[in-house]
């Protein structure tokens, strides 16, 4: 299967409310829905992993009041170009790079989840001077990401068994597609604390894989995503903490669910207490301020959770900037 373009795929994708676009960024062409006054602050919103621009969609519209929004899909998810051996954060960020360049054209806040909260830490240490305004990390793997972190739990600690299990059940490019067998499986290839915990970091999700078939977000995704996260190559080259210290605008860090299995030392939630205190040294030591919002009972995805209470603590922050 030629997965070079989204239309080689056609018949993976689904009609949603927002109309989508598309810019051709050199390597990718990149996939993304606007809402909002065009007058208004950019919002550049960045997808965590297995996730599409519409996973903001029920917060787009409430974001829509105060910015000019623009939610894209990153390489190797949704309809932008899927790109094999080419998952770096490197590659992510520099395509984010390209797209307020050619696509908003004036400096933006930037505001990612899960591992685009990782993008999110990206472009705030590593964009042009002057593209970003501001940053939101919505409960990002900091760290915990990597194979061989600077402190605390590194990936194979936390989800990594589930990316595991994906990409051998899945394939490259959906190259194995055994979505059965992957269900068949996780009970015997996931740790049990982890299998235990996954409600309570992602209650969304629980009734989502249905028997049928793959929820609609893991079809638009390339599982050669979670090999690269596993095999460390989606952050070679990108030490964290050297990101972290290069961090050149202010800083939202929400920090949700998240707990330490005291027999086995598994992360369950996206980041540890000591690796989000980590990355706070580091941007303040920086000269960023940090506002930190500690919300152990909020799930993995704020904005899919609570698409109003997001919109608001977003909007709230974005307006101290002033």
């Amino acid at each position: 299967m030629n997965v070079s373009e989204a239309e080689d795929r056609a018949d993976t994708f689904v009609r949603h409310d927002h109309p989508e676009r598309t810019v051709d960024l050199g390597e990718v062409r990149m996939n993304y829905a606007v809402a909002g006054d065009p007058d208004s602050p950019a919002l550049l919103l960045i997808p965590g992993q297995s996730e599409s621009w519409w996973g903001y969609e029920p917060a787009l519209e409430r974001l829509a009041e105060h910015f000019r929004t623009f939610a894209v899909d990153l390489r190797g998810q949704g309809r932008s170009t899927w790109t094999p051996g080419r998952y770096t954060l490197d590659n992510f960020g520099n395509d984010l790079v390209r797209f307020i360049d050619l696509v908003i054209g004036r400096p933006a806040l930037v505001a990612g989840h899960s591992s685009g909260g990782v993008l999110a830490a990206w472009l705030s240490a590593y964009a042009r001077p002057g593209q970003i305004r501001g940053a939101v990390y919505e409960d990002p793997p900091l760290f915990s990401s990597e194979t061989e972190p600077a402190c605390g739990p590194s990936i194979r600690q936390g989800m990594g068994p589930v990316f595991a299990a994906w990409h051998k059940w899945l394939g490259d490019q959906w190259s194995i597609g055994d979505w059965h067998g992957l269900r068949r499986a996780l009970s015997d290839e996931l740790p049990p604390v982890l299998l235990e915990g996954l409600p309570g970091m992602r209650p969304n999700e629980s009734g989502s894989e249905s028997v049928a078939g793959p929820p609609q977000n893991l079809r638009e995704y390339d599982p050669e995503w979670a090999r690269a996260f596993v095999s460390g190559n989606v952050t070679a080259g990108c030490d964290q903490a050297t990101m972290l210290s290069r961090v050149r605008a202010p800083v939202l860090l929400t920090h949700h669910f998240r707990r330490i299995d005291p027999d086995t030392g598994h992360l369950l939630g996206a980041v540890a207490d000591v690796q989000a205190q980590r990355a706070r040294q580091l941007i303040e030591a920086a000269g960023q301020p940090v506002s930190y919002r500690s919300l152990p009972e909020m799930p993995h995805s704020m904005h899919a959770t609570d698409p109003e209470f997001y919109a608001r603590t977003v909007t709230e922050w974005a307006k101290s900037l002033a």
